[in-house]
């Protein structure tokens, strides 16, 4: 499932700068750049579920919070995107 969560992003992510390269303006540059990290962060999501109940709470605090922040600074493009 996660991979095809994964899958999705990253098409939307090609759309996006596609449209982009098409039409050059800030908005669809925050848009993609949203995508992108909002793709990055489905990754990290996957490597994280990933990780086994042997590793070391630290260790997991730090990848939850590697995990964060791809989809706080994605949803802050969106945000500046449709509000700049």
């Amino acid at each position: 499932m996660r991979l095809v969560v994964f899958g999705m992003a990253l098409g939307l992510t090609l759309i996006s700068f596609r449209s982009y390269r098409d039409q050059p303006t800030e908005r669809l540059q925050f848009a993609f750049l949203g995508f992108a990290f909002i793709s990055m962060g489905v990754a990290f999501s996957t490597i994280v579920g990933q990780l086994g109940s042997e590793t070391g709470e630290t260790t997991l605090v730090l990848f939850r919070t590697v995990e964060t922040m791809p989809f706080i600074i994605g949803f802050t493009m969106f945000y500046l995107s449709l509000y700049r």
